[in-house]
């Protein structure tokens, strides 16, 4: 039989064999980490290789993803479908087995982690909704969600400060089934960190209400073992694991160093390795013996089945909360949500109520949220003024976690990367939000949702220049740009109660992507629409005034739908005839079929303006270059709203100037 250290051994051969063939990636961490996840992986971790969607399993996140090798080696070993080929194959085009590990690869890769500090912040959002959920449904001799979040992570993770946003957080939400191993080696890419990193981690951590358990030996798998025991033991704070390992152990001249954190070893080194480890078995080359020792596929299957066995009892006991819960677990919605929705939709076409936009969002959450069980909402510090609150909003706290609304703090950061690890444990559907403006916070978590396929719902507010005195620092120009170039990213920015309504739906009925929501500080007028107007909203955009042969086209969202309207009359007056169109999301318009879009914005028009209180390059792409844009080429400046409108030309005046310049 297999010894500890062997099995450990092999993902140490596997992870210096698969970086050399590929000529790239980073053997270090792998193999110093092996020791630690051996005692984890075999002694601890719940989870099933046959299912690896079972809803009660272990979360396990690799924070340091450059380390992939280490997961994929695990994987592999301990059951999942990831053949040998697949090992052989990484970092090639098409693997299972990327650089980093990607989310939706290879099964059993629960998170896309490479962007340092990430990977704990989801960590820390499924520890959060595993916590949520478990108080949502548990019940008295019916724990049917009840399981733990582990992560790995290094220095990089914690030099980064998103790693203090969520960690800081975690501590004061008491996420008790939260354990993370720091992999304590010293070394980062530029050379040993005490030059750059001399933080007492230890402190730090016990500060945010932490349990740390220091100075574990990360290669002697009994101490591994105890420090894992006490972890499990503290129920009401998360862990800290601190773990002294050498990077790439094992590497006769190597390890210890910076030459083994992100290359090959080289294939002299990798026979010395094979030699110092005693592993006398050829590259990819694993004994029986080791499978034997790793398989996971009988213990998970074990572990699901008396799991099934006490969601039966919990389905003879409670019923509804069962088939509620099962129905969450699916991420199926309501069936009647849709119906629902819509009727609540013609209800603000129907009464044409003047409001905010952030004030419709709002009035959108108290309409959906009743129907929506699952809806689980934040702020990153500015609730009263991003109106995520609605009227069945309850606050979740680290005693208390029965309820759907999260003070994230002045987080934005941390709080996008945790909604992505909510979004990736399932059971919800959950928004967060903050000003536009510092969406620059957030920016990369808000692409790793796009990434991932995750349906994190990011709520912005106070969306262009017309927020007015605080000023360009809190003026956004640039960011819709940048949200509207992510792709598998639906960007909407209504223009009135009815397009938010719609808006809030769409983002809440797709399943496959991530959707910002741009609102409004300044009441927004209401539009007129036909029913068929009303249907065409979900299409991105639409014609929202027509005559009988356009001469030209506005296009515009938000708070400038108005003045394309007022412009459009205005030059009816003078007997030119315009057609306006409302743009609310442009992603979902470029993807309709080319005879609706053709339809909406004939290619015989021209004659096109595009009017928007944000960066004008966008919309170049509408209005060819022949067109016009009315837009944000500029900072803002502090001012009143609506001083700022027209002195950065927002204005009827310069609006129909720019349609007679491209009429000609």
């Amino acid at each position: 039989m297999a010894s500890r250290r062997d099995l450990a051994n092999a993902i140490r051969a596997l992870s210096m064999d698969a970086v050399q063939q590929a000529n790239s990636g980073h053997p270090g961490a792998p193999m110093g980490m092996a020791d630690i996840a051996e005692v984890l992986w075999n002694d601890y971790l719940s989870h099933n290789p046959a299912d690896p969607a079972w809803a009660n399993r272990d979360r396990f996140v690799l924070s340091n993803g450059h380390g992939s090798m280490l997961l994929y080696s695990l994987l592999h070993l301990s059951g999942y479908d990831l053949p040998i080929e697949e090992i052989k194959n990484f970092r090639q085009l098409h693997s299972k087995t990327p650089g980093h590990p990607e989310y939706g690869y290879a099964p059993g890769v629960e998170t896309t982690t490479g962007p340092l500090g990430q990977g704990i912040s989801n960590a820390v959002g499924m520890a959060l909704a595993e916590k949520v959920l478990a108080a949502q449904f548990n019940r008295p001799g019916h724990e049917v969600v009840d399981h733990n979040t582990y992560t790995f992570l290094g220095d990089g993770c914690l030099m980064e400060g998103i790693s203090h946003e969520v960690c800081s957080l975690a501590g004061t939400l008491k996420l008790g089934k939260l354990v993370a191993f720091y992999d304590d080696n010293g070394i980062s890419i530029d050379g040993e960190v005490e030059g750059w990193f001399s933080d007492d981690t230890p402190a730090r951590f016990e500060s945010y209400g932490w349990q740390v358990i220091p100075n574990v030996d990360g290669h002697d798998s009994d101490a591994i073992k105890a420090a894992i025991e006490a972890a499990r033991a503290e129920t009401g704070k998360p862990t800290l694991i601190c773990c002294k390992t050498i990077i790439g152990f094992g590497s006769p001249n190597k390890q210890g160093k910076e030459d083994c954190h992100g290359a090959a070893l080289g294939v002299d080194e990798v026979a010395l390795t094979r030699e110092q480890l005693g592993w006398e078995h050829g590259p990819f080359e694993i004994p029986a013996d080791h499978y034997a020792g790793w398989s996971g596929i009988e213990k998970g299957a074990a572990a699901q089945s008396a799991w099934n066995d006490q969601l039966a009892a919990y389905r003879a006991a409670h019923p509804e909360l069962a088939a509620e819960f099962e129905r969450r677990a699916n991420g199926d919605l309501p069936a009647d949500f849709s119906a629902q929705a819509d009727a609540y939709i013609q209800e603000c076409q129907d009464k044409m109520e003047k409001v905010a936009s952030r004030k419709a969002s709002q009035n959108c959450l108290n309409a959906y949220g009743p129907l929506l069980p699952e809806l689980l909402g934040g702020s990153a510090d500015l609730a009263g003024s991003n109106l995520t609150i609605w009227s069945g909003s309850k606050d979740i706290t680290g005693d208390n976690a029965d309820g759907n609304y999260i003070y994230y703090g002045v987080r934005e950061f941390g709080m996008s990367a945790m909604m992505n690890g909510i979004a990736l444990h399932g059971g919800f559907i959950n928004y967060g939000a903050t000003f536009l403006m510092f969406m620059e916070y957030a920016r990369n978590a808000v692409r790793m949702a796009a990434l991932m396929k995750q349906q994190s719902i990011f709520v912005y507010t106070h969306d262009s220049i017309g927020l007015g005195e605080d000023g360009p620092t809190h003026q956004p120009v640039e960011q819709l740009s940048a949200l509207r170039s992510t792709p598998n990213l639906h960007t909407w920015r209504p223009c009135d109660t009815v397009e938010s309504a719609v808006s809030w739906k769409s983002a809440i009925e797709r399943r496959d992507g991530p959707a910002a929501l741009v609102f409004s500080r300044q009441g927004l007028a209401p539009m007129s629409r036909t029913a068929d107007q009303v249907a065409a909203i979900s299409r991105g955009g639409y014609i929202l005034k027509d005559c009988d042969a356009p001469q030209a086209i506005l296009i515009a969202t938000g708070s400038e739908v108005e003045l394309a309207m007022q412009a459009s009359e205005h030059l009816a007056g003078k007997g030119i005839q315009t057609r306006v169109v409302s743009m609310p999301c442009a992603e979902i318009f470029s993807a309709q079929d080319a005879d609706y879009r053709d339809a909406v914005l004939p290619p015989s028009v021209r004659a096109r303006v595009a009017v928007e209180a944000l960066h004008a390059d966008y919309w170049y792409k509408f209005v060819g270059l022949d067109g016009r844009v009315v837009g944000m080429t500029s900072f803002g400046e502090s001012a009143p709203g609506d001083v700022l409108m027209k002195e950065f030309g927002f204005t009827l005046d310069n609006v129909v100037a720019n349609v007679m310049e491209a009429i000609g």
